[in-house]
Order: C-alpha cells, then sequence, then structure tokens
C-alpha cells in the first residue's frame, strides 16, 4: 500500500527537480538531470521492501531457536493482536497423561474379563484417557487381544467388537445413542468417567485423572495479566472441566463440546469481534484449530493437530504459548522500527537530493546505508525471551 503512493511520488518529484533545475535555475540540462536522478537514488525503496520481510525472518529464526516452528510469516504478525487464547485441557493444561483411579463393574461382571475387552477396544486409540485404560490392564497383568473392528467416535468414545463381542466405551452420551442407560454417580472432583457397554449391556465405569502442568496456571496469570481473555474448550464434563480450571485460574469453561463443535466455538468467538489463537494437540483439536485467527499445537500432539497448527511449539508448556505471542510483539515493533529507517533516509534525503546538496554519488552509498540499517536493526536485540521471563515483559 505505501509503495503504491511511495514510488509515483518519487517519479514526481524526480521529474519536478529536473524541471525546476533546467527551467527555473537555468542550469544545464546535465547538472539538472544529477539532481533528478539523485532524488531517484536516494529514494531507491530498497529498505522499504527490507523491513518487513528481514524483521520476520529474524523473528522466525529466533522462535525456532526457542522451540516454536512458525509456519507463517502471517501468523507471526497476526498473533500480536490476540485477544483471546483457546486451550483443549487434556494434554495442553494438562499433562495429558491421565491414570486410572478406579474401575467400578456391575455385579455380575468378571472385572478382569471387563478390563479386557475395554484395553482391547482402546488399543488403537490415541486418546490419552484410551492409552490410560490400556496402561491399567498391563498394570493389573490382564492379557488384552485385538479387537477384530475398531471405529472412533470423536468426542465420544470407541465402538469396537473383540472376540465377537460388541464393545462401547466412552461418555453417557455415547451409551445414550444406542439406548444404554448407565446409572448416575457422584463422581470425585477433577475426574473423567469412562462408562462401558459389553454387548448392548452396562458393565461398568472407569474414573481417570490427570494432573495439571505444573506452568499451566503461571501461563494463564501471564495472559491475564496482558489483558488476554483465556477459555477452556473440552469435550470432558463439566464437573472434570470445573476442577482443571480453578486449578490453573482459568475463568471462562466450555465442556462437553463434540470435535466439529470446537469449530463452532472458534466461530462463534470470531464473530463476537475476538482475535482468537486455539492451542491445541489432539485430533479433535484439528477442526478449530483452523478455524482460529492463529492455531497453536503442542509438539506433544498428533500430527493431524501439528499438520492444521500455524505455530508448533516442541516444548508441551503452556508458558510457550506466552512467549510465541510475546515474540509476534517483538517482531511487529522491529518493523516498524525497519519502517523508520526506511522512510527517514527518504525523508532527510530526497530534499537534500533535489536541493543540489546530494550528488548520485552520495545518494547511492547514503541508500545503500539505509538497507544496511535496517538489517543490522532487524538483527540487533533479536534474542527472545525465555517462555519463564516472556510472561511479564515483551523485552
Amino acid at each position: 500500500k505505501v509503495t503504491a503512493v511511495f514510488v509515483p511520488v518519487v517519479l514526481l518529484a524526480s521529474l519536478l527537480t529536473l524541471v525546476a533545475w533546467y527551467f527555473g535555475a537555468s542550469a544545464p540540462f546535465t547538472e539538472a538531470m544529477l539532481h533528478a536522478i539523485a532524488v531517484m537514488i536516494i529514494a531507491c525503496p530498497c529498505a522499504l521492501g527490507l523491513a518487513t520481510p528481514a524483521a520476520v525472518m529474524v523473528g522466525i529464526g529466533v522462535g525456532a531457536k526457542q522451540g516454536m516452528l512458525i509456519r507463517n510469516a502471517e501468523a507471526l504478525e497476526h498473533a500480536r493482536n490476540v485477544s483471546t487464547v483457546v486451550m483443549d485441557k487434556t494434554g495442553t493444561l494438562t499433562l495429558g497423561t491421565p491414570r486410572v483411579q478406579s474401575f467400578d463393574v456391575q455385579e455380575g461382571w468378571d472385572a478382569d474379563a471387563a478390563l479386557a475387552l475395554a484395553a482391547a477396544a482402546e488399543r488403537q486409540s490415541e486418546h490419552p484417557l484410551a492409552r490410560a485404560i490400556v496402561d491399567y490392564a498391563a498394570e493389573r497383568a490382564v492379557s488384552v487381544g485385538e479387537a477384530e473392528s475398531f471405529q472412533n467416535v470423536p468426542g465420544a468414545g470407541v465402538l469396537a467388537f473383540v472376540g465377537g463381542d460388541a464393545v462401547l466405551l466412552g461418555n453417557r452420551a455415547l451409551l445414550a445413542s444406542y439406548a444404554i442407560r448407565p446409572p448416575e454417580r457422584e463422581n470425585p472432583a477433577g475426574q473423567s468417567v469412562m462408562y462401558l457397554a459389553i454387548n448392548g449391556e452396562f458393565a461398568g465405569h472407569f474414573a481417570l485423572a490427570d494432573t495439571p502442568r505444573p506452568t499451566s496456571r503461571e501461563a494463564v496469570e501471564a495472559l491475564h495479566s496482558q489483558g488476554i481473555d483465556v477459555v477452556m474448550l473440552t469435550g470432558d464434563t463439566e464437573e472434570a472441566a470445573r476442577s482443571i480450571a480453578a486449578a490453573v485460574g482459568v475463568r471462562r469453561v466450555i465442556a462437553g463440546v463434540r470435535p466439529e463443535q470446537k469449530g463452532e466455538r472458534i466461530q462463534e468467538l470470531r464473530q463476537q469481534g475476538q482475535v482468537v489463537a486455539m492451542v491445541g494437540d489432539g485430533i479433535n483439536d484439528a477442526p478449530a484449530l483452523a478455524l482460529a485467527n492463529v492455531s497453536i499445537a503442542m509438539g506433544g500432539g498428533s500430527g493431524i493437530a501439528m499438520e492444521a497448527a500455524d505455530i508448533t511449539l516442541l516444548r508441551n508448556d503452556p508458558l510457550a504459548v506466552v512467549a510465541a505471542l510475546a515474540l509476534s510483539r517483538r517482531t511487529v515493533r522491529k518493523i516498524r522500527q525497519n519502517l523508520f529507517w526506511a522512510f527517514i533516509y527518504n525523508v532527510i534525503g530526497i530534499p537534500l537530493a533535489a536541493f543540489g546538496v546530494l550528488t548520485p554519488m552520495f545518494a547511492a552509498a547514503a541508500m545503500a546505508f539505509s538497507s544496511v540499517s535496517v538489517v543490522t536493526n532487524a538483527l540487533l536485540g533479536s534474542g527472545t525471551p525465555t517462555s519463564r521471563n516472556a510472561t511479564t515483559s515483551e523485552e
């Protein structure tokens, strides 16, 4: 946009210089032409063209050193305007390694046999809760077979056939869709519950609990201190989500949402005028990541999440989200500084060239020095703060 105006203005200024010196000052045509050429040389917008890409390239390089893989320049620039950060719960704000706290079976069912079927059904799933059940079966030394067929129901659970038995394992809504009604129960705060049905009959339930990441609360507080709203978006139950939210300081929770509904929630926030950054790590987060203004994937997550993300954090640390937003602000500030250096030479140099103070040779030297100034400024102070320091300062 600037160049579209800048170039015609400079050409006009050069032409006016030629006319003023030749006709107004009655200078020889060669001298008038040299002054006009000096105006064009000093105004050559090389530095202007370098201002943004130089800063962005340095920013992306600094991000790589800090464990942030930035897919494109637009993401780095847009991140500075983020007003709302939406975070998935499992694997993002929590360690993503839940453990089975209890496994209760209905009367008439053998616990080990039911556990073997549940673990076999979950072996092909990548969800952390599924891995927890498989690990629990291994701890109990239960022999686990292979599922003949497996179907993942996003945001709900799994359906599998194991040794001729139909196994359903997931949330209450999944079982209800097959007309199976698990009994009501009180869940301890912070625990997620997965219900097991075998051959159309309710067989038992697992109670699982995850642990917040040690830095989650610090990261959330840092974002709040910068005026950024933090929202937890999860498919887990309201009770489990609220418990984790209270532990990490998140004030706004959207729970019980299916993967496709996560994308809808992101769109709703954007329609409210929010600039949204989505942070997730799982397959279920991919639709929301794709619809956010800026998408950030935790490096320990699924390949699909990382493929959909603008920024991938190699460290599974919520503080890295704070550092990424700080890096964006630093980069844009560098861009503005570069634009200042690019324009200041023109503002000072064009009148000097027009009045004959600068010859084309000196104008060329000044133009080259302006480009050097821009690149040097982009490189100077390019170090970015560590994730922990980024929580309190952009510098």
